[in-house]
Formats: structure tokens, sequence, C-alpha cells
């Protein structure tokens, strides 16, 4: 069991809720100059890794240093990685579906409405999820089994959400695959390579601080959370709900798994 400051953990839970809540209210600022709100997508990675950084900050002399490098190289590669995927996928395009649907329903001022239901929400909900890269940060001892574990885990993660996203761009960039659905590569063994990857990358971090138990009862909430979010939120529900009337989609669905990743069914015959 290793050592974990309380207090000086206690004490940079602040720093970090501000450092989401000033990559957020940057990220509303510039979207109402643009007019476009999709570019909070962009912000969540990006949040994720100013935590990440303050959190390492405030962290020096607490905690086992080569971990607090190891957690803030795996944070910021993946939020970084993420940021730049999504700013390269929306590019060019105008605002998203779904900040208009909801913007639509607003009971008044649009803007207040935006900043108090998508950008303040989002920096209590990265606030919230990154409680592990936090405490990992306080965790004494050199990383043991649990480290490597996670580390393990967080790799397979990060793999499958580098590789689905690059496949599925490479897919929609061939005019030949308009109107089609994406069932090749990652995408014959799970619907969600990408939201499974970060189900992997979160639990990955979580484990880290397994190694203080203490602390991993205390964030547990965290991963928990994360995962309610990709499968039962924003993440696969909302995606499967736009796409349930896609040509195709139907067939995708009944031979492939909704998350985990599983060998593809047969197609059926009329599938074929």
């Amino acid at each position: 069991m290793n050592a974990f400051d309380w207090s000086a953990f206690t004490l940079g839970l602040p720093a970090a809720a501000g450092a989401a809540l000033a990559v957020l209210l940057a990220t509303f600022v510039v979207s109402l100059r643009k007019g476009m709100h999709r570019i909070v997508d962009v912000a969540w990675g990006l949040a994720f890794t100013a935590v990440a950084v303050v959190a390492f900050s405030m962290s020096r002399g607490h905690g086992d240093a080569g971990r607090q490098l190891l957690v803030l190289a795996l944070t910021s590669l993946w939020g970084l990685r993420l940021a730049g995927h999504i700013l390269r996928r929306s590019w060019g395009h105008g605002e998203d579906p779904r900040y208009e649907r909801m913007l639509g329903k607003a009971p008044g001022s649009r803007s207040v409405y935006a900043l108090r239901k998508v950008y303040l929400l989002q920096a209590a909900l990265v606030w919230l999820v990154s409680l592990p890269v936090q405490a990992g940060m306080y965790v004494a001892g050199s990383p043991g089994v649990l480290t490597w574990v996670g580390c393990a885990l967080w790799t397979l993660g990060f793999a499958f959400e580098t590789i689905g996203d690059h496949q599925l761009h490479r897919f929609k960039a061939d005019p030949a695959n308009r109107g089609r659905i994406m069932d090749r590569g990652l995408w014959s063994w799970t619907r969600h390579p990408n939201y499974f990857g970060d189900f992997c990358v979160w639990w990955g971090l979580f484990l880290i601080v397994c190694e203080a138990p203490t602390a991993a009862a205390a964030t547990i909430v965290s991963p928990v959370v994360m995962t309610l979010l990709l499968t039962q939120g924003s993440g696969k529900r909302l995606l499967e709900a736009h796409m349930a009337d896609r040509p195709g989609f139907a067939e995708y669905r009944s031979r492939t798994s909704g998350f985990f990743p599983l060998p593809p069914k047969r197609r059926s015959a009329t599938g074929q």
C-alpha cells in the first residue's frame, strides 16, 4: 500500500478546477466570436491536458516524480491527440446539429444557455473525470504492478482510438463510400472503437491510483462517470439514435458488438 498526501491533494483540487474552467471559458469567448459552439469539442481534450499540467505543477515534492511524469505524459498525449483529431474533423464545417437542436430550445438567450448547459457543465465534468489524474500525482512510492497494468490498458485504449479514428477518416475521404456505413477494421469488431478506447484510457489511469487504495476509493466515481457518458450519455446512445435511420445501419448493428470488441457475426443472407 502506497502513502497518499491527502492534504496536498485537497489543496490542488481548486487549482485543477480553475484550469478546466479557464479553458472552457476561453473557448466560450472564441465560440461567440465565431458564432459556432462545436469548437467546445476541441476544448474537451485541451481541458484535461491543462488539468494534468496544473496538477503536476502543484504536486512537485509530494508524490513520486516518476509516476507524476507518467500521468502527465499519458493524459497530455491522450488530450492533445483528441483535440487535434476533432479540430481536423470539424475544420471548414458549420455548427454541429447537436448544438443547433439544443440551443434551439433555449428559454431566452442562446449564449447564456450555452454557457450554462455546455461550457460550465463540461468544465465540471472535466474536473470530476480527471480526479484520478490529479490523485495520481500525490501517490508516494515507486510505480508498481498496478501502474504498469494501468499503462497497458491505457495503451490498448489509445491504440483503439487512434487506429479507429484513422480508419474512419480514410473511409469518409473516399467518395465511393458516401452514404455507406463504416464496417471495416476495428469498426467490424465494435461499433464504437473510439468510445471503447476512451473507456480503457480512463480505467487505465484509475488503476495507477489504485496503488493507494484510499485514494482509489475516493476517485472511482471518475471512470464510472466517464463510462456512463460514453455508453448512456453524449456518446454511444446519442450517436446511434442519430444513425438509426441510415441505410444499412440496422444490419450493421445486428452483427457488430455495441461496445466491447467481439468477432463480427456473419452477414445475413439478405445483407450479403
